[in-house]
């Protein structure tokens, strides 16, 4: 008789029917991500075990497991500086700009430092890299050379890919399977620098209970938010509904719109009017109402002030940007 296979057990608990199923609890989930990130199982095993998940749906318990294993994968340095925000982005845009790119750095700009991280531009998406591209910022090679850069110059963004190669390769299978796994919420939630607090954008509401859930789990600052296109921006033009959870306490929010009348999609997507809008060759009264809104969500959250005060402070320090700050960090 051959010997059962030591991951299949966390198979077995996922698939045993539907009275003998269950959700793992949150020590089986890191051990069963232990074992994938290890190399330590079969590619079959792989495809099962994602499916099955994704058929049940991960629970926040499942989902604080997964990310605590990945975070263990990654070669930290001895001493890593302090970060302010940890800003994900892994889905791209497809009807406006990433205008949230120019709220990154203009939190920057005065002082909090971020670490981005993400995906590769690829398909029919503009993706963060391509925004940074457009104004001259390269990824980092490596973690140690982003939370140098972060420490030096207040921001660094890392390519998902480069972060965590195996987490990649499983989320490149989605083309194969036609579905979402795992991996695009266990991304979303890294924050592989340990910032203080970690803002992320979904595309479905449903996923706000989970990460709202896994973040109290994990004893972590984070804002979450149905962003444009899923990314971590506010749409000026609809009501933005953000999930909080700072200091242990769960909260929830409602930000209003900023425009009465919706705007047209972008049919243009040229990322060069991301750095026009910065250097004030250009006004798009869209991108720069989504930069300031995406900004206040964040300082609300970092400097625990009030909605209509980190509003006007996001505005000030939009009107007065120093707009050669991206230029040192290219």
């Amino acid at each position: 008789m051959t010997e059962e296979h030591p991951f299949a057990q966390y198979i077995r608990t996922l698939g045993k029917g539907r009275h003998g199923s269950r959700s793992f609890t949150r020590d089986e989930a890191f051990s069963a991500m232990s074992m994938i990130l290890a190399g330590e199982i079969e590619p079959v095993q792989l495809g099962a075990f994602l499916m099955l998940l994704r058929v049940k749906e991960e629970t926040a318990e499942e989902l604080a497991g997964f990310v605590s294993a990945a975070r263990q994968s990654f070669s930290q340095p001895d001493v890593v500086p302090k970060v302010d925000l940890d800003w994900s982005s892994y889905a791209g845009k497809r009807r406006q700009l990433p205008w949230y790119v120019l709220s990154a750095l203009l939190l920057a700009s005065r002082g909090i430092s971020v670490f981005m991280h993400g995906m590769k531009s690829g398909g029919d998406r503009v993706h963060t890299v391509d925004a940074l591209a457009s104004l001259g910022i390269s990824a980092s090679n490596s973690l140690n050379d982003a939370l140098d850069a972060v420490s030096k110059k207040g921001f660094a963004f890392m390519s998902f890919d480069v972060l965590s190669p195996k987490l990649q390769q499983i989320m490149n299978l989605r083309p194969l399977f036609g579905l979402r796994s795992p991996v695009h919420t266990i991304a979303r939630m890294l924050n592989p620098a340990s910032a203080q607090l970690s803002i992320q954008g979904i595309f479905h509401p449903g996923y706000l209970d989970s990460h709202q859930q896994a973040g109290k789990l994990l004893d972590e600052n984070m804002v979450v938010f149905k962003g444009e296109g899923g990314e971590a921006e506010r749409n000026p033009d609809l009501v933005c509904k953000v999930r909080t959870v700072l200091d242990g306490e769960m909260g929830e929010e409602e930000w209003p719109e900023l425009f009465a009348v919706r705007h047209v999609k972008d049919e243009e997507m040229d990322v060069a009017r991301i750095g026009k809008l910065w250097r004030g060759e250009l006004d798009d009264e869209y991108g720069r109402m989504s930069v300031i809104g995406t900004a206040a969500i964040a300082l609300k959250a970092l400097k625990r002030i009030s909605m209509n005060d980190a509003m006007e402070m996001a505005e000030e320090w939009w009107e007065s940007r120093d707009v050669s700050f991206v230029g040192r960090l290219a």
